[in-house]
């Protein structure tokens, strides 16, 4: 299974999106090594991808929060407790990932 984090060029939340990433993944006994950090440079990539900004946190190839936004190369701001932020909090992307295994568990 694929766990990639989807990133746009000096994004400020990329270091802090692969850290969190990375200790969903190892709460979820997965090996975090397996993560992929892929940039995007171009509208043009981030419309093949459905790209809906950075960072955005991908699982199979399915984004893990789905968004009715147009891909665009661009920032993204996450729903959290506190308000809108940079990063979706740790619980939210540790089911949201549980959830995406569980699915592709299912299929296979």
């Amino acid at each position: 299974m694929d766990f990639e984090l989807l990133i746009i060029t000096d994004c400020p939340n990329s270091a802090p999106a692969a850290e969190l990433f990375t200790k969903v993944m190892e709460a979820a006994n997965l090996n975090a090594t397996d993560l992929k950090i892929r940039e995007l440079r171009s509208e043009t990539e981030a419309q093949a991808l459905g790209f809906h900004g950075s960072p955005t946190f991908a699982v199979a190839g399915q984004d893990l929060f789905a968004s009715a936004a147009e891909p665009a190369l661009s920032c993204r701001v996450y729903p959290t407790p506190t308000g809108l932020a940079g990063l979706p909090v740790f619980e939210e992307l540790l089911e949201s990932v549980n959830k995406a295994i569980a699915e592709n568990d299912q299929i296979n």
